[in-house]
């Protein structure tokens, strides 16, 4: 027993020596970070019966909160009426679940600069934000002049001065200039004109939110970025008639950009580089990406000079489809890839290192990539890429389309991948499925090009075959350059 005892507290002893020799510290106090300031409109006088305007009690709740050092304005469950509000530095809108801000469709509830047409504005803000559950809604049925299956008929402003051309209406939401922002978990529904803008932004997170435009209504682009660098998209869900993601570089170069996990629907096209693009797009990546029903799988209209570099397309399912030729630009392209000048006078900006890597894509139209004399295309690579070819609309083929400006709609028959002016171009493990349909109409050319225009193409387990019930008609290529 006593030799019990004597081990034991040998022992005890022994790791109370081994314990004081290192040193030990205890952790840290967990850090209870302070709740943020809430600021409710309905206390502010907003009646949320979507029938009176609660601009002005919005608007003070905004500044009290940014008066306070920020914090998040809250709607409670109702239907706010709007003209611009304008979000300020530090302020978050929380738009609750059972909420929505409506807005406005009178002239008068917008700034007098129509580059300043938004619903919801933030212009030069830090730290700033809109989340909740909730809706913010354009009121896009109310610009309607005319409901038309294939393309509505808009009201436009431009007969009161306000601007120029037929896209005279406002847009959703706007942060111009602003820095830090994040919109996630809201539901942005039925803009008159673009959805969510982004301009000269940095810094900027969008996830799991949901857009919704009329897919007959022109011009509502779901998220245009513009001039704005370091932007993440992820987990959203946009279904649009106009564009649904359209970086554009009308006013600055864009830089890092990233879009994850979404799922698209689109009249036009569901990504789309331009076609404002007077400056450069750097270091872009779209991966695991559902693009359904759309006019344009992937597509860059560059038409102003800017250069494209540096851009990854990966782990997409596409498919695309014909719409009118004459309303909607597109024809039913899984891949657009296009640069020519918009005038005349317009210089030809260069597209190079595009990679587009595991991508399965089902159209009624092939690939169409397309230089120009003085902006060739280069260095690109297809790599575990799966078309396939097939009809199930009534609309014609046999036209490229070049808009906006270039040459227009042009007639030409359709092939697996149209080229032009390219300079380095590599295929590798791409496949084209042909269904007979279109084969019964004449169009089984997987590749259409000119050797003066087209060098440097490698191919590398290349295979173009039919899915006829009698048996596959193939044709394949194995590491093979010209």
């Amino acid at each position: 027993m006593a030799a019990t005892l004597l081990l034991d507290l040998t022992l005890f002893f022994l790791l109370f020596s081994i314990v004081q020799s290192r040193p030990y510290t205890l952790p840290p106090p967990a850090i209870q970070l302070p709740l943020p300031q809430l600021f409710s409109v309905a206390d502010y006088g907003a009646i949320g019966d979507g029938q009176h305007y609660d601009t002005a009690a919005i608007q003070a709740a905004i500044d009290a909160c940014h008066s306070a050092g920020g914090g998040h304005v809250r709607f409670p469950p109702g239907t706010y009426l709007t003209a611009t509000v304008y979000i300020k530095s530090g302020v978050y809108l929380v738009v609750e679940e059972g909420s929505k801000i409506l807005g406005g469709t009178k002239l008068e509830d917008y700034p007098a600069e129509s580059s300043r047409w938004y619903v919801v504005l933030a212009e030069n803000a830090t730290d700033v934000g809109i989340t909740g559950g909730g809706v913010i809604d354009g009121h896009g049925m109310k610009f309607v002049k005319s409901f038309r299956e294939a393309k509505n008929v808009m009201v436009s402003w431009n007969e009161t001065g306000a601007c120029l051309g037929d896209e005279c209406r406002p847009r959703l939401v706007g942060f111009l200039g602003s820095r830090n922002v994040r919109v996630w978990n809201i539901h942005l529904n039925e803009p008159a004109y673009w959805c969510l803008h982004l301009v000269g932004c940095d810094n900027t997170s969008i996830h799991d939110v949901s857009i919704y435009g009329n897919f007959s209504t022109p011009n509502n682009d779901g998220i245009d970025i513009e001039a704005s660098n370091n932007t993440v998209i992820t987990r959203c869900n946009i279904n649009t008639g106009d564009d649904s993601i359209c970086p554009k570089t009308t006013y600055g170069p864009l830089y890092n950009l990233t879009v994850t996990n979404c799922w698209i629907r689109s009249r036009s096209s569901a990504i789309k580089l331009g076609s404002g693009s007077s400056y450069d797009f750097k270091g872009m990546v779209f991966d695991n990406i559902t693009i359904v029903d759309s006019h344009r799988g992937l597509g860059m209209q560059i038409r102003d000079g800017g250069d494209v570099s540096d851009v990854t397309f990966s782990n997409m399912n596409i498919q695309t489809r014909y719409y009118d030729p004459v309303l909607w630009w597109g024809r039913a392209e899984p891949i657009y890839i296009t640069t020519c000048p918009r005038y005349p006078y317009s210089k030809e900006g260069s597209i190079s290192n595009i990679r587009f890597i595991n991508i399965t894509a089902t159209s009624e139209n092939g690939v169409f990539l397309s230089g120009s004399r003085d902006g060739h295309l280069s260095n690109m690579r297809f790599q575990n890429v799966n078309f396939t070819y097939r009809r199930w609309t009534n609309f014609r083929d046999g036209l490229v389309d070049y808009r906006p400006g270039c040459r227009g709609l042009v007639k030409h028959s359709p092939a697996g991948i149209i080229m032009e002016h390219i300079d380095g171009l590599e295929l590798e493990n791409v496949n084209m499925i042909w269904s007979d349909v279109i084969q019964n109409k004449r169009w089984n050319n997987p590749l259409d090009f000119l050797p003066s225009t087209v060098n440097n193409i490698s191919f590398l387990n290349f295979r173009s075959e039919s899915d006829s019930q009698f048996g596959v008609r193939s044709s394949e290529v194995r590491g093979k350059d010209i």
